[in-house]
């Protein structure tokens, strides 16, 4: 493949996974593969993605300002705590043999569709004692915290997982929170890279047409959720984690 055709290839694919990371956190089914299709090896591949995916932040969090407003005290909290497990993943990462958290990812994948499954059915009694309003918020900093170790470890479909997480367990519609998984994606994915950097090979030149493209899809993304069907649409997203749940189940323990 020319370069040429590389850069368009490359940016292409950063709109498509620049739209799906926004409305689903599902970029890396994207991005991921077209990198290593390129060439570049395992956790170079991990790096550049997660490298080009900060533009993709860039445009979701722009646009979602909206969502945003009003809610910066749930925001800083989570994403304080992602922030915290991000920076032990990515020491992990430097330490710990990738086969390890291989086979945990299947079944995070698969508990977070589970979550998103539930919180669409499941309807809150508003008579409920306080207790389950602390139960809620530890389960949520918990997870929030076990999934930023994985944004900096690994990180692929983290932002699906993220989703899943706040839509069970914070009383907020469901474009505020997916406005605040695209923020805690950006600023995981920003602080992962600036640790990286120091430690493994980045393609910047591979960085440059994908990120472009997924800061254009992250930015038409969150405009285009609010003119669709939002329960069909967390179904859907649901049954795509289990897909691929099964995906990184079969390629790790096939």
């Amino acid at each position: 493949m020319s370069f040429v055709l590389t850069l368009i290839y490359l940016f292409i694919a950063g709109i498509v996974a620049g739209l799906i990371s926004s409305m689903a956190g599902l970029a890396s089914l994207i991005s991921y593969p077209v990198l290593i299709s390129l060439g570049l090896p395992a956790v170079s591949a991990n790096v550049t993605n997660t490298a080009a995916m900060i533009f993709t932040g860039i445009g979701s969090s722009m646009a979602s300002i909206k969502e945003l407003n009003g809610n910066w005290k749930i925001v800083s909290r989570v994403t304080i705590t992602a922030l915290l497990g991000t920076i032990l993943g990515c020491f992990l990462l430097v330490i710990a043999p990738s086969s390890t958290f291989e086979h945990i990812v299947p079944f995070l994948i698969f508990g977070a569709g589970a979550l998103m499954l539930w919180s669409q059915f499941h309807k809150r009694d508003p008579h409920k004692p306080n207790r389950s309003i602390i139960a809620r918020a530890l389960i949520r900093y918990i997870s929030i915290f076990l999934v930023g170790i994985y944004i900096g470890y690994f990180g692929a479909s983290a932002g699906i997982i993220v989703l899943s997480i706040l839509t069970a367990t914070v009383n907020l519609p469901f474009l505020t929170n997916n406005a605040i998984k695209n923020f805690i994606s950006f600023s995981a994915n920003t602080l992962s890279l600036l640790i990286y950097a120091f430690t493994t090979k980045v393609y910047w030149w591979m960085v440059l047409p994908m990120g472009i493209g997924m800061f254009i899809g992250g930015y038409v993304g969150p405009h285009l959720m609010r003119h669709i069907p939002l329960k069909p649409l967390r179904i859907v997203i649901a049954f795509a984690t289990f897909v691929l749940a099964g995906y990184f189940f079969y390629d790790a323990f096939f």
